[in-house]
């Protein structure tokens, strides 16, 4: 499990579990979502929410139960902004790192 900063001042976090890094890795959400200038806006958290509610209207049923696991756990957080993005970013950037190590 991973605890994440959701705002500049260090009041809201928010933990973030094995699951829903692997859903994140399953269907690539994050690939691509940093802008040109590589900033996290609200943008890119609204275009992340626009693909994951297409996802979802394009599964059925239990195919996509961690879809929605994420999105409530995670991504439609009240408290979620850019800022816990970016952070969510960050360490599902070093979960990835740690799957394509090789393992001794």
């Amino acid at each position: 499990m991973y605890d994440i900063q959701l705002n500049e001042s260090g009041t809201r976090h928010l933990t973030i579990t094995r699951e829903n890094l692997q859903t994140l890795h399953k269907y690539n959400l994050l690939a691509g979502l940093e802008n040109s200038t590589g900033y996290i806006t609200e943008n890119e958290l609204d275009k992340l929410k626009l693909s994951i509610r297409a996802l979802i209207a394009n599964g059925s049923g239990e195919d996509t139960k961690d879809l929605l696991d994420l999105c409530i756990d995670v991504i439609y957080h009240d408290k979620m902004k850019a800022f816990g993005l970016k952070n969510l970013l960050a360490v599902y950037e070093e979960y990835v790192a740690g799957l394509e190590a090789p393992q001794a």
